[in-house]
């Protein structure tokens, strides 16, 4: 685990795989708006509206799995001191936060004409809103504090004891009465969607997930080069308009050029 701690790992690792997820997600995505806008069948209760679908719930699947994610990296900063850790967990945050607004906006779209209603304070409604505002106090916290290593043991810790939500955001259709329907995909009996509209669901699940490590690992990239400059400046290197302060400047010889133009 702490071999790949080392950023130059990552990058090595990372450098080959990018090209081919960018082309993966772009396929993925490209499917699947296809089939969930073209190809798929509208629903005899819902109609068109029902499209909605293929957005709202990978945005949903998503801004979980990124939680969770970021909770496992705060453990592992925390218990093993892993620097990389903190740096995915830190690049995960806005990304999560982006899936978890996504979902919010997109279930509002959908619920006005199903319930007749933009938002109603529903136990899966209201500990999603909990969610996102988990992401936006762990992105100020780690903000908060001059010294970055106290702001990621903040961040992580905060982290943790979110993540208590995430089963509740999960389970909270099954243990309260709530206007949210159900698990349709997960469930012991199998899914309860209809088959022709599993398959934009999927490609646009993994299109999803896809797109979350191409920014993952650009953000993470970016994170460690701007440490790496913030390190040259610190040692004298470079100067504040980013030029090499330790390559020596030869003062103008009139005489070379003489020499040079005979």
């Amino acid at each position: 685990m702490h071999r790949f701690a080392k950023p130059s790992v990552f990058l090595k690792i990372t450098a080959p795989i990018l090209p081919w997820l960018v082309g993966a997600t772009v396929i993925l995505i490209a499917s699947g708006l296809y089939f969930s806008l073209i190809a798929s069948p509208v629903d005899y209760q819902q109609g068109a509206t029902v499209r909605i679908m293929y957005l709202h719930v990978p945005a949903a699947w998503m801004g979980l799995f990124c939680y969770v994610g970021i909770a496992l990296c705060g453990a592992m900063s925390l218990i093993w001191k892993h620097p990389l850790a903190d740096i995915c967990a830190r690049a995960t945050a806005p990304i999560g936060a982006t899936f978890t607004a996504l979902c919010l906006i997109t279930g509002s779209l959908w619920g006005e004409p199903m319930w007749g209603t933009w938002w109603v304070w529903d136990a899966r409604l209201t500990s999603m809103l909990i969610l996102l505002f988990l992401y936006l106090g762990y992105i100020a916290l780690v903000n908060a504090f001059d010294d970055p290593e106290r702001g990621s043991k903040a961040g992580s810790a905060l982290a943790l004891v979110g993540a208590i939500n995430v089963p509740i955001v999960k389970f909270s259709v099954d243990w309260w009465n709530t206007l949210h329907q159900p698990a349709s995909i997960v469930r012991v009996d199998g899914p309860a969607v209809d088959p022709s509209m599993q398959l934009p669901l999927a490609l646009m699940i993994f299109g999803f997930t896809g797109y979350y490590f191409v920014v993952l690992i650009l953000r993470v990239r970016l994170e460690l080069n701007e440490r790496r400059i913030r390190a040259l400046h610190l040692s004298g290197m470079f100067d504040d308009n980013g030029e090499n302060s330790a390559a020596e400047t030869k003062p103008y010889d009139p005489s070379h050029n003489a020499e040079a133009s005979q």
